[in-house]
């Protein structure tokens, strides 16, 4: 659901790339690859186009990494869950190899993104577009009627998608009662996999995002709350990353997405902000369970999240070789979890698909996927740091730009977070996210609250907005 937005002219993005030193076109000779590979075929696995598979993703997209089947079994569910089977094409193509570990994973701007693999393959032959045959990776999941995953399996299949779905577009058919049929469970299957998720511990921050968006020969900046049906599709990439940790902590080999579960020091003090903020905390509910009852609209709720977001610290990738880690878990899902689900823009998904696949079958793992395992922490980490850097950047140069011309004016906003004298806020119109400094006029930041502030900057030179607090009876 769109919440706010507003329009920007023109802005160029040119020189955001240029300061992150991002990758423009391909080296020739992974170009060259790219296009041999994807004339390759893939006889060599099994048939299962008669399963009728759909995506959903944004309505832009077209590297389609994952596709979805749910059906009913007896009192549970069977997940099939195709995932793009991209080592099928990078395995013998040392270029595009060297690339995509350059690069990581693809990088997203306003003006087009930066993607891990040549088009050729991320939006053509590797991506799991409708009504085309297509290599695949196949999880098929079994759940019981109380959400405890029963059986998985793993292995490479040849698939077919029979629709290109996105979220807007299920959340619509869903309220109507008028679902795919490929995806009529996913409500059910996806309540009652958060609420195991919430019982475990798991913590889901579902904080509405700013998106920049075109909009004819500029943009618009939108503040975007989640759908539904989001969660629920979340919830099957975690089951199927939960199953993928459990195949390689069982063979004693693999790479997990760790984070340390949250500390009780940082937990209490979570409870300390949810009291000063007013909002409920029941008798025995840990974080995860308070956050999913809140309404991220409210300020209140919307501060509270910003500080649960503090908890949920020191994520990355820990690989092993023998003995699992002394820490295996993922804080925010509650159990050991593995990213294995989106191999065309995120490069470890590729080498932990190719663990689970070889120690499901009792398979050798390829040296060249056992080999990779420790170096790619730091290149996940690193391109993590860039991309990240771009998406904020990005939004932060549109900031600027919109509110250039308005230094000086007053706007209502809410505090979402508060050190000392400054704040992090969140302004009610246009849908902007800044600093702002308390003292002006003798105002003051009060966590939750809604405050009135000055825009006393705004350059998009240096992609910076500031704003500080007016005292309303002065």
């Amino acid at each position: 659901m769109v919440l706010r937005r507003i329009r920007a002219p023109r802005i160029d993005f040119s020189g955001l790339r240029r300061e992150l030193d991002l990758p423009t076109a391909f080296p020739e000779a992974a170009d060259r690859e790219a296009e041999a590979a994807a004339k390759e075929r893939h006889d060599d696995r099994e048939d299962r186009t008669d399963l009728e598979f759909v995506t959903i993703d944004p309505p832009t997209s077209k590297d389609l990494d994952q596709a979805l089947l749910l059906q009913r079994q007896g009192s549970g569910y069977r997940v099939y869950y195709a995932i793009a089977d991209v080592a099928a094409f990078t395995v013998t193509a040392p270029a595009i190899e060297a690339e995509t570990w350059r690069r990581g994973q693809t990088v997203y701007l306003p003006d087009g993104k930066v993607p891990l693999h040549p088009p050729v393959l991320s939006e053509g032959a590797a991506s799991l577009l409708p009504d085309q045959d297509r290599p695949a990776v196949l999880w098929t999941i079994d759940v019981d009627g109380t959400g405890v995953t029963v059986g998985a399996d793993v292995r490479r299949a040849t698939v077919r998608s029979r629709a290109k779905l996105n979220y807007a577009q299920v959340q619509r058919d869903v309220d109507a009662g008028t679902p795919h049929p490929s995806v009529q469970l996913l409500p059910e299957l996806g309540r009652l996999l958060t609420q195991r998720g919430l019982d475990r511990g798991a913590v889901n921050l579902p904080m509405p995002e700013q998106e920049i968006e075109p909009d004819g020969d500029g943009w618009k900046l939108v503040i975007r709350g989640p759908v539904p049906v989001e969660e629920f599709n979340a919830q099957i990439s975690l089951l199927t990353g939960m199953a993928a940790a459990q195949i390689m902590l069982k063979g004693g080999i693999g790479l997990l997405r760790t984070m340390p579960p949250p500390e009780q020091d940082a937990v209490r003090k979570l409870r300390l902000a949810a009291r000063a903020l007013g909002l409920p905390w029941p008798d025995g509910a840990g974080p995860g369970a308070v956050i999913a009852a809140l309404d991220p609209m409210d300020p209140k709720a919307a501060a509270f999240i910003d500080q649960a977001a503090e908890m949920m610290r020191g994520a990355g990738y820990t690989p092993f070789d023998g003995a699992a880690p002394e820490q295996p878990l993922h804080g925010a899902v509650a159990a050991p979890y593995a990213h294995v689900t989106a191999p065309l823009r995120r490069l470890a998904d590729r080498y932990v698909t190719e663990v689970c696949l070889a120690l499901h079958t009792g398979a050798e793992v390829p040296a060249w996927a056992r080999d990779a395992l420790p170096r790619l922490p730091e290149v996940m980490s690193r391109t993590d740091r860039v991309a990240n850097a771009a998406e904020r950047g990005a939004v932060d140069l549109v900031e600027a730009v919109l509110l250039q011309h308005r230094v000086g004016e007053e706007f209502d906003a809410a505090v979402l977070d508060v050190d000392r004298h400054r704040a992090d806020i969140a302004l009610d119109e246009p849908p902007v996210r800044a600093r702002c400094e308390g003292r002006e006029e003798g105002g003051d930041l009060p966590l939750g609250e809604r405050i009135r502030v000055r825009l006393t900057e705004a350059d998009p030179t240096r992609r910076k907005v500031l704003f500080h607090t007016v005292r309303l009876d002065a």
